[in-house]
């Protein structure tokens, strides 16, 4: 009951947010365009409400190459990643508070079986990470990387030695990946 209203309490506000993303990317599209006058009562009325965002939001653009007129769009992006990651979280956290509740109840075998999974989707987790930071530049000698490479290296590294090199593509994350799959299925199987 009380995590059920804590999501719904989380939409409403992605929603609130979404909805005051698009309003002040609508208006200032519409005074770019000259369909309404920057002075107004409805774009100072948004500016007004906006400027405390989208300010440093427009420094931070200028800083890194853009153009400050994109800020509203910047922040519409922003806006629905984080509130999808924001939801997604919220709705893998209820998930597991629910399915431990369930556990706690069950015996010795689902307990197991509940905690091999758990070891499993870490793994793969840790492999998808590992993926997307290597995407972005970011490598193991980052501190807060260090972990996920730690957690990854045991069975991405032989992988990467027996597969042969497809150019700049490295395909023994995906394999990994789909091992621990494998791997999950079995184990998950004899429990």
């Amino acid at each position: 009951m009380i995590l059920e209203t804590i999501q719904g309490v989380a939409r409403t506000l992605v929603g609130v947010a979404f909805v005051g993303a698009v309003v002040i990317a609508l208006t200032h599209w519409a005074v770019r365009r000259r369909r309404l006058s920057p002075f107004g009562p409805v774009p100072r009325l948004v500016r007004r409400a906006s400027d405390p965002i989208l300010i440093p939001l427009e420094r931070r653009v200028i800083r890194l190459g853009g153009s400050p007129q994109d800020a509203p769009l910047w922040l519409l992006g922003i806006v629905i990643v984080a509130g999808l990651i924001l939801l997604s979280l919220l709705n893998w956290l209820v998930g597991t508070v629910v399915t431990v509740a369930a556990i706690a109840h069950a015996g010795p075998r689902a307990i197991a079986r509940f905690a091999v999974g758990l070891v499993f989707t870490l793994l793969m987790a840790a492999i998808l990470v590992r993926v997307i930071g290597s995407w972005f530049g970011i490598g193991r000698y980052r501190s807060w990387m260090r972990p996920v490479y730690l957690l990854t290296d045991w069975i991405v590294e032989p992988i990467r030695r027996v597969l042969p090199p497809l150019g700049f593509i490295d395909l023994s994350p995906m394999v990994a990946w789909l091992v621990l799959l494998v791997l999950r299925g079995i184990v998950l199987g004899l429990i």
